[in-house]
């Protein structure tokens, strides 16, 4: 109550409400202050230097490499030759995701990926375990790519000079070995590119998604000389059990195909060329594991592939008798999944870029180097924690943690492109989900359904982690939010 005997102009001030607790974890972002903010950092600005062709190659670069490689060897035991209809399942789930990524990226174009576009539609706290996600879903990709490529390194050393890395220092524990050694080389040489700016980056990964592509063309027109009908009699040997499971992990081939989103603030055309560069990568990407997958498993019985984490490499000395075209792939596997490396290590940085910005994340993430125009000391501190975690991990686990973090992401993407058409219906956008708010409901089905048929342990180790990340948020991010600074202001 106020005080009656107070001046006039003191009785009739009335002092706001401060929200509740509900209201400022509902806090959205607006659009036009997210853009607004485009390619801003602490010191600097990001550089506008990506046009459609880099954007696609990045998307290609971040997906296609480990989980062919090394995943398909991983996901055939579990599927049988059905793994072709496995992939399919896990490309269908990316497909119905990669449209509503589309259609927000071209009206969102900023570095934060799916953390931004929660921000926007959902709220502060939502966009919070969403980008939590993406931490898991690319810092882990990051070490689990790592690890396989260690695989074809070694396979590359034998071929060629007849030796190979002792296991104590080419696995980590728990795989017979000490530290994984390689891996974290790789780590590091992503690391070097990235510290040089995007567009030095961008023209590296370029050359190499050229090189494994036509890698992955030289393994079907050799593995098909091998191909035998009858190892597809027996079609589907574990049931339709075994094809979602195998789904389930073989959707970690797929991640990436939104690593072109996280390039938002450095397109010179970003509206224009984003949704471009996700459709056409993806569609790329399916087909070509489609393709290996069909002569891969034509060529070796599928109760063959147990245990075989360098599978491409191996059939093709197989068909040809010859360790020459075996040694040549696993030169080329190398190239490929550095590739990987680079592109996911540059979407990771450029997410923590986003939040740190946000204020959600301690503000070292978001300095930019003025030279570069590249956000180094976010780029040095999560490649060392990347690299450390390849050389600590089994690939297994990274891969089922990173599905499981991603799919999580990908289901609120589905969600967050309904509620802006519904509260913005009037924005432009150069690219539109078809036949919504039924495909964005599939992609959200689909990434549900493909979550339930990973382990418990991945649940167990997926509620961990959520659990220390509202943790970090309410001790951390939720008091220096700069939405709610401005808001109070």
């Amino acid at each position: 109550m106020l005080d009656q005997g107070a001046p006039p102009q003191q009785r009739d001030r009335t002092v706001p409400a401060s929200p509740g607790l509900g209201a400022r974890l509902m806090r959205r972002k607006p659009v036009e202050r997210l853009v607004a903010e485009g390619g801003q950092g602490e010191g600097g600005s990001l550089r506008r230097s990506l046009g459609l062709w880099q954007l696609t190659m990045i998307s290609i670069g971040a997906t296609l490499g480990t989980g062919i490689f090394v995943v398909l060897g991983e996901a055939v035991p579990k599927a049988g030759p059905a793994v072709t209809l496995s992939f399919v399942i896990a490309g269908l789930t990316a497909l119905f995701s990669a449209l509503s990524y589309a259609e927000l990226a071209g009206t969102i174009p900023v570095a934060g990926s799916s953390y931004s576009y929660a921000y926007a539609t959902m709220g502060e706290l939502i966009a919070w375990v969403c980008g939590w996600c993406l931490v898991l879903e690319y810092g882990v990709s990051v070490a689990a790519v790592a690890v396989g490529w260690g695989e074809y390194l070694n396979e590359l050393l034998d071929g060629t000079i007849g030796v190979t890395i002792p296991a104590a220092l080419s696995a980590p524990p728990g795989d017979g070995g000490v530290f994984n050694l390689p891996a974290l080389i790789v780590v590091l040489l992503a690391m070097t590119f990235l510290l040089g700016g995007a567009r030095e980056s961008a023209r590296a990964n370029t050359v190499m998604v050229v090189v494994k592509i036509a890698a992955l063309v030289m393994f079907c027109a050799i593995g098909v000389q091998g191909f035998r009908s009858g190892n597809y009699e027996d079609f589907m040997p574990l049931g339709m059990a075994g094809v979602s499971a195998a789904g389930a992990t073989l959707f970690f081939s797929y991640i990436g195909f939104d690593a072109a989103s996280t390039a938002g603030e450095e397109a010179t055309n970003a509206q224009r060329d984003l949704p471009r560069a996700i459709m056409l990568s993806l569609v790329i990407v399916t087909a070509l594991y489609v393709l290996v997958a069909a002569v891969a498993v034509g060529a070796r019985p599928w109760q063959g592939f147990t245990d075989s984490e360098a599978a491409l490499a191996q059939i093709m000395r197989d068909v040809t008798g010859q360790a020459f075209w075996g040694t040549l792939l696993a030169f080329c596997a190398v190239i490929a999944i550095a590739s990987v490396v680079l592109t996911v290590l540059y979407g990771q940085t450029r997410i923590l870029f986003a939040m740190s910005r946000d204020g959600l994340v301690p503000k070292v993430f978001s300095r930019v180097h003025p030279k570069t125009g590249a956000p180094r000391a976010n780029t040095l501190i999560v490649s060392l924690f990347c690299g450390v975690l390849a050389a600590a991990v089994p690939l297994g686990q990274l891969a089922d943690a990173t599905s499981i973090g991603t799919l999580f992401a990908f289901a609120l993407v589905n969600v967050a492109v309904v509620i802006l058409r519904r509260t913005r219906p009037d924005m432009p956008r150069t690219f539109c989900v078809p036949l919504s708010p039924l495909l964005p409901a599939l992609g959200f089905a689909f990434c549900v359904w493909m979550m339930g048929s990973l382990s418990t342990v991945t649940w167990v180790v997926f509620g961990v982690w959520m659990a220390v990340g509202l943790v970090f948020y309410f001790l951390y991010g939720h008091r220096r939010s700069r939405l709610a600074s401005s808001e109070v202001k």
